[in-house]
Order: structure tokens, then sequence, then C-alpha cells
């Protein structure tokens, strides 16, 4: 009987929610919902204005083409779009989707080339047409102006992060159709090309239905933790595998970064790996691909073995949007986030901030009245490290472009940190202290960051992420699953030292 209830109860919910995707928003209500989401826009969030978007005179023009009504869906396009340009890597808008068709085969990112990719007998990755690999035109329109019409919200997105997210999404073509104002023909040409971009041939496709569509192209490496939660990280069958240590190359892999409450396993095992190497190891690699982030946590458990005990470092600076002066829970808020007010420091971290500040030249002067004053992200070792415990080898911080949030955090705060450095591509920088917002009447739901976080560069986190030391990029190999090249190169690197 509970069974019977259950399936009712969730076919219910399908139906009420198919049935809200359908519906139309009358002008009035649209109107409401802008000016709702104009006042949040104005008084908390922390990007806004500062690459010189003006979402409301967008918002202004966009009522101006509605007459009586518009879909829902048109909407919440609209809405990510607007909130895209505005340049905060946290920012969303969801409730709304798109009846979608999808393009056959598999597409990837290679040196900002566009792979198609096929399945062979034994559920292998191949290359579609070995002779052509490359996409060059969808329907006649060069792959690089469709790319740049489909991923709006990442519009601001560091380019190797741009890049991936729109190639992998290049399946999802009504959705992307919807976006360029197209309407989907029945079939599609899609023109390929051979590695010198002269030599082509084309194949035609029709879009195909969900149930037998191609899961978006991702790294073999990453997959694997999708489903993976963040409690999961204290079963020792999925902690075991992130640990391992090879030709004296002590390796750790840090799918996310859950908080030390939800997996004391994981800080448990990292504290006796990282105690176990310092003397049979001749470097470390710790790898962040694909992290979306989490908390500082393990950020600072790291820290008690890489920052020298007797060094003080400033590893970012930020300024929190609210009430002037900022009220306690405020402040305990960053204060969670190992970020400081100068008068909460100590004489010795006060004069690090001192002689940091004559040289620090952010990116954005922002408004006293609005923003806080700084508040500073510190690596002190007197505090953090003891000495038998630091690991004086080199580091390697393996990062990709799907490095994220707290993850992007951990690559900046550790790059220029003697013996330390940062190998693979830019990260997808973000760090935003977010807040959820719901519109009343499309009940479409929204993320905006409240926060202003900056690099110890004075470039801030959005749009630029972190720059590499050593840039390795993944190679076909890579692509196809057949090998992590950019581990090994890492690990190649580290043998050829003397």
């Amino acid at each position: 009987m509970k069974t019977k209830l259950l399936l009712f109860l969730l076919f219910s919910l399908l139906l009420t929610t198919s049935k809200a995707q359908k519906r139309n928003l009358s002008k009035t209500q649209v109107e409401q919902d802008l000016e709702f989401l104009t006042t949040i826009l104005n008084e908390n969030a922390s990007y806004v204005y500062l690459n010189d978007y003006d979402f409301q005179k967008d918002f202004e023009n966009y009522l101006q083409t509605i007459h009586d009504s518009v879909p829902l869906e048109n909407f919440g396009l609209f809405l990510t779009k607007s909130i895209g340009k505005i340049g905060d890597r946290h920012s969303y808008i969801k409730g709304f989707s798109i009846d979608s068709l999808f393009l056959p085969f598999m597409y990837a990112p290679l040196h900002q080339k566009v792979v198609v990719l096929d399945l062979n007998t034994n559920m292998a990755l191949r290359i579609l047409h070995p002779k052509f690999p490359y996409l060059k035109k969808i329907d006649g329109m060069p792959i690089e102006d469709f790319l740049k019409k489909i991923r709006p919200e990442d519009l601001m997105a560091p380019e190797e992060t741009y890049f991936t997210r729109a190639v992998r999404d290049i399946r999802d073509i009504q959705k992307n159709y919807k976006l360029l104002g197209k309407t989907l023909p029945e079939e599609i040409k899609l023109r390929l090309t051979d590695a010198t971009f002269q030599n082509d041939t084309t194949i035609i496709v029709s879009p195909v239905e969900k149930a037998v569509r191609f899961r978006p192209w991702d790294e073999e490496f990453g997959r694997n933790y999708i489903l993976v939660k963040d409690e999961d990280y204290n079963n020792p069958e999925i902690i075991k595998p992130l640990f391992r240590i090879e030709d004296n190359i002590a390796y750790i892999k840090l799918p996310a970064l859950p908080d030390e409450e939800e997996a004391p396993q994981l800080f448990e095992k990292v504290n006796t790996v990282m105690k176990s190497i310092k003397d049979k190891s001749r470097a470390l690699i710790i790898d962040l691909r694909s992290n979306g982030g989490g908390t500082r946590d393990l950020m600072y458990e790291f820290a008690k073995y890489l920052v020298h005990p007797d060094s003080v470092y400033v590893i970012n600076a930020t300024k929190q949007r609210g009430p002037i002066p900022l009220p306690k829970d405020y402040k305990e808020g960053l204060n969670t986030r190992f970020l400081y007010a100068f008068s909460e420091l100590n004489p010795i971290e006060q004069k690090r901030i001192t002689a940091f500040l004559k040289t620090f030249k952010p990116r954005y002067v922002l408004d006293d009245s609005k923003y806080s004053e700084y508040y500073f992200g510190l690596f002190n070792g007197k505090k953090l490290t003891e000495p038998d415990f630091y690991y004086d080898k080199p580091v390697y911080i393996l990062a990709n472009e799907k490095t994220f949030s707290a993850a992007s955090v951990f690559v900046a705060a550790f790059k220029g940190v003697p013996n330390v450095h940062i190998v693979g591509v830019t990260t997808d920088g973000s760090s935003g202290n977010s807040e959820r917002f719901e519109l009343p009447n499309s009940q479409l739901r929204g993320k905006i960051s409240t926060m202003v976080s900056f690099q110890k560069d004075g470039k801030i986190f959005d749009g630029f992420g972190t720059e590499p030391d050593i840039k390795i990029e993944r190679d076909i190999d890579q692509v196809l699953w057949k090998s992590d090249s950019q581990l090994e190169k890492v690990r190649i690197l580290i043998l050829n030292q003397k």
C-alpha cells in the first residue's frame, strides 16, 4: 500500500512539474519578478556592476518585448543570460526546462578543438571518423561561433572552462537551437575536418530522444566520483584508492572538499599519509582536477604540512557585501571560511598584512558604504605547522578547468608557497559566499554571491581562475580514457629531476 501511495505521489509531482514547465507568465507577473530580483541584486549581489554590465537595462528591454504573456522557459533563459553577464561564477537560475532532443555521439575538448566520439562494440570510446576527427560546422555555422552562444550562464568563465562546458553541451541540440533563436530541423549537417582544418567531410544526422542520447563527455577520473556524497568519504573502499605511492612519488586525489565533521575518516587518512611520506617519498602530487569544491577545511589540513613553521602568508583578501558595519552573524560566517579582519589578527599577522597591502592592487575599488573592510585568509606556520611534520619535498598541485569554488581557492592559496608548483590548466576560479532566492510568481530559483574575493595578485577569482606554473593539457589518449596523460607528465617531470 505504501509503495502504491509513493508511486502515486511521485507521478503527481512529475505531472505538476510538467505542467509548471508549460505554463505562461503574464507581463505583470514578469514585471513583479524582475522588480523582486532587481532589489536582491542591488542590495545583496557582490559582483553586480563590477564589469560595467547594467542588468536593469536588459530587464527593461525584455519587458518591452512581451505583449501579454511569455512561456516560463523563455523567461528562465532570459534570466540565465542576464545573470551570466554579471560575472558571478556561483550564480544560477533554476526551475525551468526545455523539452530536448539531442545530437547523437559524444563531444570532447582537445586543444581548443572539438573531437567527435562514438562507442565501439566493447563500449569503449573511439573517434567517430579517424580521418576527420574534428567538428568544424553545425548546419553551416562555424563551431567557434556556435559554442559562443550555447552557455550563457558561463559567459564570464575562464576561457578553458567555457570551452569545455560548451563542447560537452553540443549534444543538447534542441536547447541550443532555442538559444540561437532557430527552429530545430529534422536533419542536421555536421561538417567534420582533419587536423589541418583543410579537408572536410559531411555527415547528416537526426536528433535523438533522451533515452538513447550519449552522456556528456567527462574525464574518466571525474565521472567515477559524480555520485559520491561528502559523507561517503568515510567509506574505506572510497578513501583507499585516493592515496598511493609509486616510484617514491606520493599521490593524493581529492575529488571533493568535504568538511571535517562530515568526513572525519578522510581527514584522519590525510594526516596518517602525510606523516608517513615525509621520509619515504621524493615528491607529492595533490590532484584537484574536476573538484567542484566544498569547504576550506582540507586546505588548512594540508597547510599543516606544506607551510614552513616560521612563515606567514597572505593567501587572499575579501570584502563582504552587507550592512555596514557587518553584523555579528556575517563576521562569524567569514570566520568559518578562515577569513579575518585586521583587528582579529595577532601582531605578527598584522605586520604581514600591512606589508601585503603596500603592494596589493585590487582589480576593483569597492564602495565602503556597501562592502565591508578587508577580511584576509592567511597561512600562519606558527599556528598550523609542527616542525616534525613539515614536508620539505616538491609538491605538485594538479588542477584543470573544472577545479571550482573552494578547490580553486586551494590552488590559488598554495600558488607561490615555496616548494609548491601548480600544474595543469587554469582553474574555474570562484569564491562567493552565496545565498539563494526564489522569485514570487515564476518560482524560479536562483543563487548569487555576496562576497568579492581577490587573489594575491589583485585579480578576483571569478572569471580569471588561477593559472598554472607549468601548463599541462590533456591529449587524445586521455580524452579516450586510455591513459591519464596529465598525471603521467607530472610524474615524468618529477622523475627527471636530479
